[in-house]
């Protein structure tokens, strides 16, 4: 179906639009196949918006008939148009910004939100618009990714004594979530991984996450076994992590579940490392929520930001009951177990929940941001995202279809990289000194991950993208935002390296509601913003005059 079909009414003069940080305008509203697109024309102003139509979470419309059409007359569709007859459109933004129009002609105002209703939901990835996005700054034949799995691993020389790639995946039929490429121990064969791989929900055998250099210690991941009621073994699987560490040495498995629910996964397939067949693994349970909980967590404190009524004891229970910096606790206590484990108790980690595809990813990511410097440099960190989530096959198409205004019913939508994105903000927040990236550049991919211009964050795994040709037709984002033209405004003006270790506090009052996302369309944020721009030119002029 072309665009066109989906447009009942492409423009609307007279629109009176209410956004953020703006006077209300008056001024020419366009719906196309991407795009909503407003220009005022009011007095001397021209000021134009420009909304991804993916953008949009929710809208909803009120009409007034000045004339007297009965309310019969919108539910039976009659075409018509009343003189003194208006609509008001708001639009929720996935980015959490509320829009409002003022619509002339109820079914001008019908028309334009049955059309906006329609575009915002295509169900094809491959109708969205970084299929079609084509500026003339970027090219198709630029590199589309940060680095590979391969050079990766040429990086880490130490490493290879123990540790081999496997092309093993290089057609996706082992493990349709994973990459081509994964790193695996240097005695475990592809026979080996193929049983291995059996035994793992979705495939995801036990693989590299990180190589800690100072000693040695590994972060793996993978899905939870498949024992079953009957208590299954896999001796493939077994030799595979008795491998990951030495006879001598004990590691640790982090289920990211708790002990009732790992136990209760056996009755439906799936299940948990027994002590008798994984004798040299200790396994502790940390339990953390996903899915639907994770999806009304981040609903119910959206709710209490847009909370109107100044009451502080009201806001307050709003946050708590939102239960937001719980999760946040939650996934920061985990990571810092993990990283404890491998740098200061010197044993390697097994982490992994039930699919292995999102919580997973989180504790392995904040453990590297907790350990290991290079993660906390803006490439380092971007490459660490392309490697942890993109590469590891984050299901973001499913996850970040809908965001926290959304009527539809909940389906597989949960914030998870959104709660990763809070957590190294307050990494920053406690550590301002230790992350080259800035609290802009986590907004912005905060939005790209609803809703982008760019592919990156497209389908949800690496074999879909090479099925739709994501890599041939659209741009990469990550290596656009480390272009010389975008970067500076991503950095942390007062980063300074350092080679320890970061050890978040997880106390409650170490932790904070992140307003700049929350309460990012309040004037709290354009504080904010001011503050930001003055710190950059106090640390330019410093800089330039030393």
């Amino acid at each position: 179906m072309e665009f066109s079909e989906h447009i009942k009414t492409a423009n609307v003069e007279d629109v009176v639009l209410k956004a953020p940080f703006h006077a209300p305008m008056k001024g020419t509203l366009c719906v196309t196949g991407h795009h909503l697109l407003f220009s005022d024309r009011s007095g001397d102003s021209s000021w134009q918006l420009l909304l991804l139509l993916r953008n949009i979470d929710a809208i909803e419309k009120s009409v007034e008939n000045l004339l007297g059409y009965s309310s019969h007359s919108l539910n039976t569709g009659s075409n018509f148009r009343a003189v003194g007859s208006s609509g008001t459109i708001t639009i929720k933004c996935k980015d959490l910004c509320i829009l409002q129009l003022d619509i002339p002609g109820m079914e001008e105002c019908l028309n334009i939100a049955s059309s906006i209703e329609a575009l915002s939901s295509l169900d094809s990835v491959t109708e969205m618009y970084p299929f079609f996005y084509r500026p003339s700054w970027l090219s198709l034949d630029d590199s589309w990714g940060l680095s590979t799995l391969e050079k990766h691993y040429d990086q880490l020389g130490a490493l290879q004594a123990k540790w081999r790639l496997s092309n093993i995946n290089s057609d996706f039929s082992i493990c349709p979530s994973y990459p081509p490429t994964v790193i695996v121990p240097q005695s475990v064969d592809d026979q080996m991984l193929v049983k291995a791989a059996r035994f793992r929900q979705g495939g995801r055998f036990p693989v590299l996450s990180y190589y800690h250099q100072k000693n040695g210690m590994v972060i793996v991941r993978s899905s939870q076994p498949l024992t079953g009621a009957n208590r299954k073994r896999c001796r493939e699987d077994e030799l595979l992590l008795q491998t990951v560490i030495d006879s001598s040495e004990r590691g640790y498995i982090i289920d990211t579940r708790s002990a009732q629910q790992a136990h209760q996964a056996r009755m439906t397939g799936g299940g948990f490392e027994s002590k008798s067949c994984y004798n040299s693994w200790k396994r502790l349970h940390r339990h953390m929520e996903r899915g639907k909980v994770l999806q009304e967590s981040l609903i119910k404190l959206v709710e209490a930001c847009g909370d109107q009524s100044h009451n502080m004891d009201r806001w307050l229970s709003k946050l708590e009951n939102s239960k937001w910096l719980t999760h946040i606790h939650s996934a920061l206590s985990t990571a810092g177990l993990v990283a404890e484990c491998v740098e200061r108790d010197g044993h390697s980690v097994l982490v992994h929940g039930s699919e292995g595809t999102d919580t997973t990813l989180l504790v392995c990511t904040l453990a590297q941001l907790i350990l290991d410097p290079d993660t906390r440099t803006l490439k380092g960190f971007l490459s660490l995202l392309e490697r942890e989530w993109v590469q590891a096959g984050h299901p973001f198409q499913l996850r970040c279809a809908r965001s926290a205004y959304s009527h539809a019913r909940l389906k597989q939508e949960a914030p998870i990289f959104l709660l990763l994105l809070d957590c190294v903000w307050q990494l920053g927040r406690q550590f301002p000194l230790a992350l080259e990236l800035g609290e802009l550049l986590l907004l912005r991919l905060a939005q790209e991950a609803y809703a982008s211009d760019f592919g990156t964050f497209l389908f949800n795994n690496e074999q879909e993208r090479c099925a739709h040709g994501a890599k041939d037709r659209t741009h990469c984002l990550f290596q656009y935002l480390l272009k010389s033209s975008e970067r500076e405004q991503y950095i942390n003006p007062l980063y300074e390296p350092t080679d320890f270790a970061i050890w978040p506090s997880v106390q409650p009052q170490s932790l904070h509601l992140w307003a700049g996302l929350f309460s990012r369309w309040t004037d709290h944020s354009q504080t904010m913003k001011e503050v930001r721009n003055e710190i950059w030119s106090i640390v330019t002029e410093h800089c330039g005059g030393s």
